[in-house]
């Protein structure tokens, strides 16, 4: 059954909860090597586009190549949600080193909140994907692009490509300019930014953006600490709840053989 979701750049649609042929989307470790299994799962499961956004799609199937990250999360979380309920169930461990107890929490998916994106944001994506800002203490004056999906495909491989300045390589990757440095002079100029800057050029990427927050608050059951944590997203996400594979478990070894 169809259900209809606005996402937070104001796209909207219809979808449907996944079905066992999307296994074989979750399998493929072809395209999880070149970080197609969202975009797959996404074009399967998103059945009607009622309202574009900010968009333009010139064929009528959406090419989530060209959707912001956050309408593209919102999405699976809602196609997770239909499939399974909005309760998801994960487990951590507590982050106190005298402690260390397994944390079993579970969270709505439904509920979590939402950022919309501002019409300041819209108008900037739509003029052509490009935000300014300026660094406090270089003084100068930086744009920038948020990312879309074509952007989360790059990114695992730009992350293996310099893990020892994985900071510097993604700014490089999202700053588009910078006022008077020459382009081939960017990398450089931004390894040489103060941390105050470069911290700074990280929450104006968050403050333009949209998006779902997925940072929770759990509490430790031994030691009653609080503490915050992200949302686990990872190829287990997509599976059935530990508490329906339980059941079907139970089920197994109850029937007769």
């Amino acid at each position: 059954m169809a259900n209809a979701v606005t996402c937070p750049t104001g796209l909207t649609g219809l979808i449907r909860g996944m079905k066992v042929r999307e296994e074989r989307v979750l399998a493929d470790r072809k395209l999880a090597k070149v970080g197609g299994q969202l975009d797959e799962l996404l074009a399967s499961c998103w059945e009607e586009t009622t309202d574009p956004g900010p968009y333009v799609f010139a064929e009528k199937p959406i090419d989530w190549g060209a959707v912001l990250q956050g309408d593209r999360f919102f999405a699976l979380l809602m196609i997770r949600a239909l499939t399974y309920g909005p309760q998801y169930a994960f487990g951590i461990s507590c982050r106190r080193d005298a402690c260390r107890a397994r944390i079993e929490w579970e969270v709505d998916l439904t509920k979590l909140p939402v950022r919309a994106l501002s019409s300041e944001s819209r108008a900037a994506f739509v003029a052509g994907n490009r935000f300014e800002t300026t660094l406090p203490d270089a003084g100068k004056r930086v744009g920038f692009k948020l990312l879309t999906g074509g952007d989360e495909r790059k990114l695992p491989a730009l992350q293996r490509s310099a893990p020892d300045r994985l900071l510097s390589a993604v700014l490089a990757y999202r700053v588009l300019d910078i006022a008077g440095i020459d382009a081939k002079d960017k990398r450089q100029f931004i390894e040489e930014l103060t941390l105050r800057d470069a911290d700074f050029l990280v929450d104006e990427f968050d403050r333009v953006d949209c998006g779902v927050d997925t940072t929770i608050e759990v509490e430790c059951p031994e030691c009653r600490e609080t503490q915050e944590v992200e949302l686990p997203f990872d190829s287990a996400f997509f599976l059935p709840g530990k508490e329906r594979t339980a059941r079907r478990k139970a089920r197994s070894t109850s029937s007769p053989t």
